[in-house]
């Protein structure tokens, strides 16, 4: 089927094409003959209740240097003009993240939205991740440095980590020892930075041994991959220095996907991302702009594009 395409993402020059997700659907939907436009969020517009965007038509090619090329850029309906959106920035998800949801939401009945813009805002990587709470680790979301200390203390007093609860690609992860040294400027350094509250759960030894990502397209696994940390590391995000190696699901993991297939599916979420720890502790549930793709085909030589635009042409009907 020869979609016509609109991709909403961050600047194409800025990318690293070897790894980048949106990058490889763009490729795959090329090849499939779809017409591609591109456009920054920042266009986005609304007007006599039609929603519009600044794009550019693109055509892609996996050259270092010379990735993409843009032809004139003219204000399009995205009602009208096209078949899809692929809602593909990265957050942070804030008042700008939430606002491109609400604009985007007023395509339903027109246009294809991926993800479903309804269900990207209402579900929050680290806040969606609570409806799964039975497979997590030991978890709190507090502002209180006493709350974490009180948490700490009755989860055996061992290290923890502390985290932003709308951060992404591992940013301002912080491992917390077991004496607490530095907890409370920590916590008073979240409070001014983020208005939000923070995460912290207790440290997984564990993550030595990886950090897997695990594809779900439509509510079922594509595959996975174990991201390991780099040397002096302890955070395995390969935009922080972490490598991927091939990976099987363990039976808990089998047991947390099917959990958590149908909602998914439910909900319009067709490309998603989930963390596992140690081969059963869930962390978050990425529905934003998750990656894994290309790593995922270089180990397992699945087609990851095809399966995500056959999973897509299967919601247009």
């Amino acid at each position: 089927m020869a979609l016509r395409v609109a991709v909403q993402m961050d600047p194409l020059a800025t990318i690293t094409i070897a790894g980048d997700s949106t990058f490889h659907l763009m490729l795959a939907a090329q090849a499939r003959g779809c017409a591609l436009w591109y456009y920054p969020v920042t266009s986005l517009a609304w007007e006599a209740g039609r929603v519009t965007a600044k794009a550019a038509p693109v055509t892609v090619q996996r050259v270092v240097g010379d990735h993409y090329h843009l032809g004139e850029p003219r204000t399009i309906d995205l009602g009208r003009d096209v078949d899809v959106v692929l809602m593909r920035q990265d957050p942070p998800f804030d008042l700008g993240y939430i606002t491109a949801t609400h604009l985007l939401e007023r395509l339903d009945g027109e246009t294809l939205v991926v993800n479903d813009p309804r269900s990207v805002r209402n579900a929050p990587e680290k806040v969606y991740v609570l409806d799964y709470a039975r497979f997590m680790p030991p978890t709190l979301i507090t502002r209180s440095s006493a709350d974490v200390r009180a948490f700490q203390r009755s989860h055996g007093g061992g290290a923890l980590v502390v985290k932003p609860l709308h951060g992404n690609g591992g940013k301002a992860v912080f491992k917390i020892e077991a004496d607490g040294g530095n907890l409370s400027a920590l916590a008073e350094l979240f409070g001014q930075v983020w208005p939000e509250p923070f995460m912290v759960q207790t440290f997984l030894p564990e993550v030595a041994e990886g950090d897997k990502r695990i594809v779900l397209v439509d509510g079922e696994v594509l595959g996975a991959i174990n991201r390991k940390p780099g040397e002096g590391e302890f955070r395995s995000n390969l935009a922080v220095g972490g490598y991927a190696e091939k990976s099987a699901l363990t039976a808990r993991e089998a047991e947390i996907c099917a959990a958590m297939g149908p909602d998914l599916r439910a909900r319009g979420l067709i490309f998603v991302g989930i963390d596992v720890i140690g081969g059963q502790w869930l962390t978050e549930i990425n529905v934003t702009s998750p990656t894994g793709l290309v790593a995922i085909e270089k180990f397992d030589g699945t087609d990851t594009g095809a399966a995500i635009w056959d999973a897509i042409e299967a919601r247009l009907g």
